[in-house]
């Protein structure tokens, strides 16, 4: 993103803050966003001296506010792509710049597969829906060009990532995926999340331990125009 000092930058999904306060390190004036109560309490504890609002994206009332918008790791979690993207680009003054980093098409595609053929049996034959939008290259430009943002850089790229200890798997089920075993009892969430462990096994978990099949799309767009009529 570069930021320079006396930039006006939103730090969208802002999470605990940590990158806010990277970004505020360069001299530029950061706000943080995010939607969870929770993070935005933290936030605001780690990092006292700067600002953090609770606010819905796709809801932001910003206008021409902004020199550039910066997401890392939250859009995936944001259903409604399209009015977050509209959202962004009301954000940005012109010629704003939109950097962010969220999931691609094929992300944990392993773990999804596990998922999908282990919780039927639990669900009587369907499971909770998804929470996460991983979208391919050519599909968010769409979303993005829609609204005015013009797409000037695009990576779709691997990036494994490893998990700590032999609980890897299980532990990163339950911190992300929690939502597809919250309705089934006890004995219920154990056995599934087993059969789920089992089921990633063989594709990943190395003699080096469990890792995650991440891929990234990462994004530099610019706001050129009025959104497509």
């Amino acid at each position: 993103m570069d930021p320079k000092p006396g930039e006006r930058i939103l730090d969208l999904g802002c999470g605990t803050g940590r990158l806010t306060e990277k970004i505020a390190e360069s001299g530029a004036e950061v706000l943080g966003l995010d939607a969870s109560p929770e993070m935005i309490g933290q936030a605001r504890q780690n990092y006292p001296n700067l600002k953090f609002v609770l606010q819905n994206a796709a809801a932001m009332s910003f206008s021409a506010e902004f020199d550039a918008v910066f997401s890392n790791a939250a859009l995936h979690w944001m259903l409604n792509a399209s009015e977050v993207a509209g959202a962004v680009a009301r954000a940005l003054r012109p010629g704003g710049r939109f950097v962010a980093e969220l999931g691609g098409r094929g992300n944990i595609a392993h773990i999804m597969r596990a998922i999908e053929e282990v919780l039927p049996k639990y669900y009587s034959n369907r499971i909770p829906a998804r929470r996460t939008y991983f979208p391919s290259i050519a599909e968010y430009a769409s979303i993005l060009e829609a609204q005015g943002l013009e797409l000037r850089i695009a990576q779709l790229f691997d990036r494994p990532t490893p998990l700590e200890g032999e609980q890897g798997m299980e532990n990163w089920l339950r911190q992300f995926k929690w939502f597809y075993f919250e309705g089934l009892d006890a004995s219920q969430q154990r056995r599934a999340l087993r059969e789920v462990v089992e089921k990633t096994a063989p594709a990943l978990h190395t003699e080096k331990g469990w890792f995650a099949d991440y891929r990234r799309l990462r994004i530099m767009a610019v706001k050129t125009g009025a959104p497509e009529s």
